[in-house]
Formats: C-alpha cells, sequence, structure tokens
C-alpha cells in the first residue's frame, strides 16, 4: 500500500533528486524505508550541519535545490546554521525534519519544539505537512519557492502519522518551465543613456552574478562594451579573471588598490549586488560615482548602498540588451586599464617569498599552481578567504566557493565534499583553518566512505586567527584566540585518509600535486605566518589611504 513517505520520494524524484543528504532518526523510519526502494541514494553524514552545507552547496553549484534530512528536535535543530548559510547566500535547498504523530500524543512533549516556527526566519518558507494529499502540491511549491529569485532554503516538516498514512489516489504534480520577467525597453534605454553619459563608467559584479545560468551573458556583456569590471568576493568568478578588464576583487570594504578604482568612477554598474554580502565599497550620499543597479529585484536600500537607477528583470536578459544597446559605443577607459596594471602588480608583491612558516600570499600563489582552471577551491572562514579573495585569479565561473554572507566557520570541508561528488573528473581542494576544519572535521569519515578525491588543505596557526587579528588592530591584548591541535597527520590516518605536514615553503606544490595525483582523500597540514596581516592590511593601506576604517 502506498504511504504518505512513498509519495513524498516520488515527488522529491519528480524533481529530479539524486541524494539526500543527512541523519536520519526515529521519526523518520517511513521515509528511510521509502528511500531504500527508492533511485534516491542516501548519503549519510555525521552532523546535520554537514548534511545542510552540502544540499546547500548542491543547489549553489548546479541551481537545482539539494535535499537534506534531520529528525526532529535536535536534529532539526542542527539544521539552523545550514539554512541561514542558504538563506543569506541564496542557494536553494531543502530541508526536511520528521516530527512526533500530530493526531495523537503518546510521548506527550518529549523532544518536541516547533521547529516549523524557528525555521521561519531561517528560511523562505517553512510548513508542517499536514496530510498525504497535501504531499504533491506542498513539494512542488516548494522547490518552486526555493528556486525563484532570490532562491534560498525551503523547509517541510514531516510528521511520523502523515508519513505512514494511506496515499492511494494522491499523484506527483508535472514540474513546468517559469519564465522570468524582463527589464522595459524604457529603463534599458535610460541605463544605456547613463553609462554613455560618464566619463568613467565601471562594472562591479555580485553575488547574484554567479548563477550557473548568467556565465556566459556577463562574459559576452563584458566583451562587448569593453567595459572594466571588479567583482564582489561572491562574484569572483563569474566572468574570468584572465580579462584583460579585471581589475580585482573587493576583498575589503575600502581603501584597498580595487578601490582606487571606485574612486576614479562617475558610475558603476552593480551586477547582482547582494547587500547581504559584506560591502565591497561604501557609497557615498553624495559626491561619489553614481550607481545603476541591476537586479532580479529592487535593491535593498542600505546606509552604504542607495542606487540612483534601477534596473530590474531576468539579469542574463538585462545585460544582453544593455549590450547591444552599448555595442561599439564605448571608447576604451585608459586611464582605468593603466589603474589595473598597478593594482594587479600590488597584488602579486611577495607572491614568491621563500619565508617558512608560509605567508598567505605565498599560499595563494602556490594553490593557483597547483589548481587547472577549472579546479575548484572552497574556502571555510577564516583570515585566508581575504587573501584568496584579493590575490586568487579565477579563470571559470564557481571555481572558488567562499562566503561572504555569513560567513560561518565549519562550511569548507562539506562544501569542497558537495563539489567533488558533482565534478569528479575535476581537482577540488578545501581550504580550512585549524579552527573552522575542527567544527566539522568528523566528515572526513564520510569523504572517506564516499571514496571522494579530495584534498583538505589546513592552514595551521594554533588560534582563531582572524579574531586574533582584529583584537590586535583594534588594540586590544592577546586574550582568549589560542588553542592547540591535535596531530592533524595522524588525525587524517585515523579516519583512512592520508595525511602530509609541510615542513618548509618549497614542499607545498609537491605536496599539494602528490595529494592531486595519489587520489583518494588527502589532508595536508600547512604552518601558516600571518604577520603580513598588519603589514599589507593595516599599515601598507592605511598609507594608500590614511581615512581607512579597519572596523
Amino acid at each position: 500500500m502506498a504511504k504518505g513517505s512513498d509519495l513524498l520520494v516520488a515527488a522529491l524524484e519528480n524533481e529530479g533528486v539524486d541524494r539526500i543528504f543527512g541523519v536520519p532518526g526515529e521519526e523518520n523510519l517511513d521515509l528511510l524505508e521509502s528511500l531504500r526502494t527508492s533511485r534516491i541514494e542516501l548519503i549519510l553524514t555525521r552532523h546535520e550541519q554537514a548534511a545542510a552545507f552540502m544540499a546547500a552547496t548542491h543547489g549553489r553549484l548546479t541551481g537545482r535545490p539539494g535535499v537534506c534530512l534531520a529528525t526532529l528536535g535536535p536534529g532539526a535543530l542542527n539544521f539552523s546554521t545550514g539554512a541561514a548559510y542558504a538563506h543569506l547566500g541564496a542557494m536553494p535547498m531543502i530541508l526536511i525534519t520528521g516530527q512526533k504523530p500530530v493526531m495523537s500524543a503518546r510521548q506527550a512533549r518529549f523532544q518536541i519544539v516547533d521547529i516549523v516556527a524557528s525555521m521561519k526566519p531561517l528560511t523562505k518558507m517553512s510548513r508542517q505537512i499536514v496530510s498525504a494529499a497535501a504531499i504533491p502540491a506542498t513539494v512542488r511549491d516548494a522547490f518552486r519557492i526555493a528556486m525563484e529569485e532570490r532562491p534560498g532554503p525551503v523547509h517541510l516538516e514531516l510528521p511520523e502519522d502523515v508519513a505512514s498514512e494511506d496515499a492511494l489516489g494522491a499523484s506527483v504534480i508535472p514540474v513546468h518551465e517559469v519564465a522570468r520577467a524582463i527589464a522595459g525597453p524604457s529603463a534599458l534605454d535610460k541605463a544605456a543613456e547613463m553609462i554613455l553619459a560618464a566619463r568613467h563608467p565601471l562594472v562591479m559584479i555580485g553575488a547574484a552574478g554567479n548563477r550557473p545560468s548568467l556565465v556566459e551573458p556577463l562574459s559576452q556583456f563584458v566583451r562587448r562594451t569593453g567595459l572594466a569590471f571588479f567583482n564582489t568576493q561572491m562574484g569572483k568568478g563569474a566572468v574570468t579573471g584572465g580579462s584583460d578588464l579585471y581589475l580585482g576583487t573587493a576583498a575589503l570594504s575600502e581603501g584597498d588598490y580595487v578601490h582606487e578604482a571606485v574612486e576614479h568612477a562617475d558610475l558603476i554598474i552593480a551586477i547582482g549586488h547582494d547587500t547581504v554580502e559584506k560591502p565591497p565599497f561604501l557609497m557615498e550620499s553624495a559626491g561619489g560615482p553614481k550607481v545603476i543597479h541591476v537586479g532580479y529585484h529592487s535593491a535593498s536600500v542600505e546606509q552604504v548602498y542607495h542606487p540612483d537607477f534601477e534596473l530590474i528583470g531576468d539579469i542574463g536578459a538585462s545585460v544582453e540588451a544593455l549590450a547591444e544597446r552599448l555595442d561599439s559605443r564605448l571608447p576604451p577607459d585608459q586611464a582605468m586599464l593603466k589603474l589595473r596594471q598597478k593594482i594587479l602588480a600590488r597584488l602579486n608583491d611577495r607572491a614568491e617569498e621563500d619565508r617558512f612558516p608560509a605567508t598567505p600570499q605565498r599560499i595563494v600563489h602556490d594553490v593557483r599552481k597547483v589548481m587547472p582552471e577549472d579546479g575548484i577551491v572552497c574556502l571555510d572562514n577564516g583570515m585566508y578567504k581575504i587573501w584568496f579573495a584579493r590575490n586568487y585569479r579565477t579563470h571559470v565561473a564557481n571555481t572558488l566557493l567562499l562566503d561572504n554572507a555569513l560567513a560561518t566557520m565549519g562550511a569548507g570541508l562539506p562544501s569542497a565534499m558537495m563539489a567533488a561528488m558533482l565534478y569528479p573528473g575535476r581537482r577540488v581542494l578545501a581550504v580550512c583553518g585549524d579552527g573552522g576544519f575542527m567544527m566539522n572535521s568528523q566528515e572526513m569519515e564520510t569523504a572517506v566512505r564516499l571514496g571522494l578525491n579530495l584534498v583538505v588543505m589546513i592552514l595551521n596557526d594554533s588560534a582563531y586567527g582572524m579574531i586574533r587579528w582584529k583584537q590586535a588592530v583594534d588594540g586590544f591584548p592577546d586574550f582568549g584566540m589560542s588553542f592547540a591541535n591535535p596531530d592533524f597527520v595522524r588525525y587524517a590516518q585515523a579516519y583512512g585518509a592520508k595525511g602530509s605536514r609541510v615542513t618548509s615553503v618549497e614542499e607545498l606544490v609537491p605536496t599539494l600535486e602528490a595529494a592531486f595525483t595519489g587520489g583518494g582523500v588527502h589532508l595536508v597540514d600547512v604552518p601558516i605566518d600571518y604577520s603580513e596581516n598588519t603589514r599589507v592590511l593595516v599599515d601598507e593601506l592605511r598609507n594608500r589611504s590614511p581615512d581607512v576604517d579597519f572596523a
């Protein structure tokens, strides 16, 4: 007899789901049995947070929601960080949690938390499935909501008695395509007029520019207009960094070398900027460049971002139509291109310095050397994220995955595991600080069990390095940030992975190369010298711009 959980699995199959990540519990047993006989693979993780990070990364890389599964109460609450990660990062995802029967209460209030309510501020929709007959429409609506702009997570709660309820007579709802609205001709004309009237227009590509469907339209826009561009951290790679129009990445909010281009511009075309990101530049109320916002939705007006004009509609169609209006009508901005040489030269400074422990610049330089153009680097969250954002040149979209929205620790390893599953023929590197790695290091077992080819590089400074740096910059004594680490090589080996430790700067490239060539899961322990944080990101930039606020 078909039951609610069978119908739910059929509805997921109808949406094209081929994997579910999670940690099942007693309240998921009907659903687990339905999965056992389905085409969907269950990827068992060691913590619900990792399952959510993997599902979110699936959505980020494919545009199709990843799906994760947890039980009620404590299991569901462990999804909270992953839900917020997807919500702020605009990653489509479906979270499914169990619940005690709703028609009876034989266990009273044991383990019961109002998960639907707790997930509401962290998701686009949070809903309890109230009957087996409601499953097809609820699932179809959940996927629609998760995928429509702005994408994000949707939570569904499946009570035990609904999972086991008779579902005869119900059937799944066919998936249909949804056409996005397109910006009107008059708005496109106005945007083109503003760009043509500007002396020094500059393009900024934000987080929404990295949607998988926008790679070609954005690259064509830059090629056809000849406009110089920079990107936010999460917009990095949407257009190849190898372009001779690329000016760099805004890893800081102000005062960096790329901000010389912002100061030089009189108009910024902000494509796909999402204000959940730490601001890539601080918009002035008067005297600064004007801003055109190109987005799927109207801009969120903030103290530091309040556009002068908005071009709203499908971004791909908008930039294509803009390119038609601007084609061959914009002269090259020689001053901006000359500024580009200066910016990129400063970013390459000391990239091959041979001191040990290695500097962040040398680590970024050597990682770029061993990663092919389509290789994927997945960053956890720490001080090194700023260095990779500034210095790592991307050539293919979505090959540097970082989180500049929630900016949570612990996501680096799970996101790399998802990338390795989706792209088994490509090199995938997780870059983690020692603090962030230990927050989900148990997933090394999952990676080994799945037979993934994955290299995990741990940047080891025995401290919460980013906050320690901020503590020093703000004039506080060094306190409360240091810790001891396990022997990471032996730790990896305990999970059945391989482990290596770099003991000189010359060893980094051959060690990473050997790890990739050897296959399987390989951890590389790399001591890092963060003294460059102060020399470059404080002293040097403060000399460039005396009024920089590093708060």
